[in-house]
């Protein structure tokens, strides 16, 4: 058996103080993540000739490059563990992550297209040196067995939610009010104080996270890394596989929420409040729910799975998984809901009702798969492989990112585009003045009240859209006005549209609607001496009625598949607890956190 490090710990409410020290570390670098996720897919998809431009991609492209983004971060979680496994030791490894952590928020804080990309990379290398590493030395708080163990790390998770609470409100706010580039500064920040403390808090993480492959470990340790693995260990191995199975189905329909949900969100969800210095909510504060829920829940939760195992009751960290995945899924029968609401009239928006119970039920379902899959692989992970299975739990859950941002492409229709055939004198009728933020001669924003064209900005004609005469028509809503003299769709696309609409037997007296977007090509916009000359507009636009069934059904099937899935797991529990060997039968109370030992690696069957 693996020789355990014996050390009396300094304890802070029951648990190591080292356990405060990660918790504060990595509650300020999940305040820099889920910052920077919070208003990622909406910078994406904002207009690139607004004052405060975005990138001005498609909805369907970010949740496109958000999808790829959030798999390559924890994707890279499997060279972060291999180089703390082979190289570093997790504790410098987590320091050199964190680092280069903040220079990837730092970067991202520059208006120029070049840093966003550039952040995007160094937060990737950054998040795969230090999320992997920092959860298994969570687990290398507490001996083998400790019943702290499963409290310890939702404390740990609690940490992380803390993080996510506050920079979802405060980065969407000052993304909101200040522009994009300084809510992804400030997300930056807070990735700086969480280096601060870990830095600060090493001398409370003697002995854990050290490198094991140096001169310094015993040389019963370096027997344990060289041998091979025994049937035992290759038996939880298979397990913590079919558990990874387990983390894809989850994050795959979970992480919706920064893709998908969070465009709904500002697209479809009325939010506003009608305060005066607050007209409506901004759709990125909606991602602090899920992370309030948490604090609110987080003890609750974990203290009613404790009462649950000591009531004699079926308790496993495989049937905490199978449960939170039912749970989570039924939370999208709610935004079902929402989705009827919305469509239930013409542009119409859902209550915001619907928001805040769906997160309800995706937390509680998170609270008991998320920071049990954490626990349960530092009790079944073979001591030499710790960090790497660590690694693969973390790209598990990339895939599933990767996942959910495929479902959340598939619920974005492609939009119809085309070109504006009027000029700009015959354009205005159609219209109205706006208050505008624009930048003057000195770049200084400022606010205008004007005709979006004269300023080269977007405007929104409503149109009811159907076919008469084998034609496709475009009529003003709730107006007369003919529009298809405004613009021209290509001849494809055209026939696309024409063969939608005939498929659904549209016609004039039971039409389709679309939000017609005209938007002055960004380069164009850029010359100053063009500007409002109300040329180089180009026009997209989806059928309003299909985009809201494609988004009912995306929501249904995630409700079927998730639910259904948790129920799977559920009939084959006894097989797949015989194969872990009795890893969490011999959990106790009152087990002192001495060692960090990963797993027993000697249990014999």
């Amino acid at each position: 058996m693996a020789t355990t490090v014996e050390r009396k710990r300094t304890e802070l409410f029951g648990h190591p103080v080292g356990l405060f020290i990660l918790f504060f570390t990595e509650m300020w670098e999940r305040f820099s993540y889920y910052g920077m996720r919070g208003i990622l897919t909406l910078y994406i998809a904002a207009s690139a000739t607004a004052a405060d431009p975005g990138l001005g991609w498609s909805s369907k492209d970010a949740i496109w490059l958000y999808g790829w983004y959030t798999m390559l971060v924890y994707v890279a979680s499997i060279p972060g563990g291999w180089i703390a496994d082979k190289l570093l030791g997790q504790k410098k490894t987590v320091m050199w992550g964190g680092i280069t952590l903040c220079l990837g928020h730092g970067i991202l804080a520059i208006p120029q297209d070049w840093a966003f990309f550039t952040g995007l990379t160094l937060i990737i290398i950054g998040v795969g040196g230090l999320k992997p590493n920092i959860s298994t030395m969570v687990g290398g708080l507490y001996k083998e067995g400790d019943i702290r163990r499963d409290s310890g790390f939702t404390i740990f998770y609690i940490g992380i939610n803390i993080g996510a609470f506050l920079a979802s409100i405060s980065v969407g706010f000052v993304a909101y009010y200040y522009g994009w580039h300084y809510g992804f500064g400030l997300a930056g920040i807070g990735m700086l104080l969480g280096q601060v403390v870990y830095i600060w808090g090493q001398k409370f993480l003697k002995g854990v996270g050290e490198f094991s492959g140096g001169d310094n470990v015993t040389p019963e340790e370096k027997a344990a890394a060289k041998r091979p693995l025994t049937k035992v260990e290759k038996d939880r191995v298979i397990v913590l596989l079919i558990s990874f199975l387990m983390v894809v189905v989850f994050w795959g329909a979970f992480e919706q929420a920064g893709g998908l949900m969070n465009l709904y969100t500002d697209a479809k969800i009325d939010r506003n409040i009608g305060l005066s210095w607050l007209e409506e909510i901004p759709a990125a504060v909606f991602q602090s729910l899920n992370a309030a829920y948490i604090i609110i829940f987080g003890t609750l939760v974990g203290g009613f799975w404790v009462w649950w195992k000591k009531k004699g009751r079926e308790s496993s960290s495989l049937f905490k998984m199978s449960v939170g995945t039912i749970i989570m899924g039924l939370g999208y029968v709610f935004m079902m809901f929402a989705s009827k609401e919305a469509s239930s009239e013409t542009f119409g928006k859902a209550a915001m009702i619907w928001i805040f119970l769906a997160y309800l039920f995706h937390t509680l379902g998170e609270l008991s798969t998320s920071p049990v899959a954490l626990s349960f692989i530092t009790k079944l992970a073979p001591l030499k492989y710790a960090s790497i299975m660590m690694g693969v739990f973390f790209a598990a859950t990339g895939f599933g990112n990767k996942l959910a941002g495929s479902i959340g492409e598939s619920a974005q229709l492609d939009p119809y585009k085309g070109t504006m055939l009027f000029n700009k004198e015959q354009v205005i009728p159609f219209m109205e003045k706006d208050t505008m933020k624009v930048k003057n001669e000195k770049n200084k924003v400022i606010q205008v009240y004007d005709y979006p064209i004269n300023e080269d900005k977007n405007f929104i004609v409503k149109s009811d859209v159907y076919l008469e005469n084998g034609e496709v028509q475009y009529t003003e809503y709730e107006g007369t006005r003919d529009l298809n003299p405004i613009f021209e769709l290509s001849g494809k696309r055209k026939a696309e549209l024409k063969e939608t609409l005939s498929s659904n037997e549209v016609t004039k007296e039971d039409p389709y609607h679309a939000r017609l977007i005209f938007e002055k090509d960004p380069d164009a916009a850029q010359q100053t001496e063009n500007k409002g000359d109300g040329k180089d507009y180009g026009v997209s636009f989806v059928l309003e009625e299909e985009q809201n069934e494609q988004e009912y059904q995306t929501f249904l099937w995630l409700t079927i598949f998730t639910v259904s899935f948790g129920f799977l797991l559920i009939l084959f529990l006894k097989r797949l607890k015989k194969l872990t060997h009795g890893a969490e039968d011999k959990e106790v109370e009152g087990l002192e956190a001495e060692g960090f030992e990963i797993a027993d690696t000697e249990i014999k069957d």
